[in-house]
């Protein structure tokens, strides 16, 4: 943590798990999806088909140095910045925003460079960033409903 090269010695230690034991269990296990950025991974099973305690426990026996742990939802989890959900054998996603994003930029009064403040300027007054993806969502709609109204 905090050497600029963790983070690529991490990635390279991770893909020579993957390759040397990691994708073995996923067979084993019937595995249908995995998916992984950094420390977050997604699994995706059929419960009929995978016993998840057996691939938690043969993830965490790859290594001493590391621990996985599992995270249980019904129907509805966050990862990284999507919503899962799973209504009626339909899954559907949506953003997802964590609780501990502040909305604090850099202050005005603060040491960094006016490039950075500048940044954070240009960044706030994106489109994208001023109108969010319910506010899409909707006018999608409603642009839905003109068209098919006529």
């Amino acid at each position: 943590m905090g050497d600029p090269t963790s983070s690529i010695f991490s990635e390279i230690y991770l893909q020579y798990l993957e390759s040397t034991k990691i994708f073995g269990i996923l067979l084993k296990c019937h595995v249908i999806g995995y998916l992984w950025y950094v420390d977050d991974v997604l699994i995706v099973n059929k419960i009929e088909a995978t016993n998840i305690r057996e691939v938690l426990d043969s993830f965490n026996n790859i290594t001493p140095t590391m621990t996985f742990t599992m995270e249980e939802v019904n129907n509805r989890m966050n990862f990284l910045d999507i919503t899962i959900s799973k209504i009626y054998h339909k899954i559907s996603f949506n953003v997802y925003r964590k609780r501990t994003a502040t909305g604090i930029f850099i202050p005005n009064d603060s040491c960094h460079s006016p490039e950075r403040k500048l940044a954070a300027i240009r960044y706030l007054n994106k489109p994208s960033f001023s109108i969010t993806y319910e506010q899409n969502k909707q006018k999608k709609r409603i642009r839905q409903n003109r068209t098919s109204n006529t």
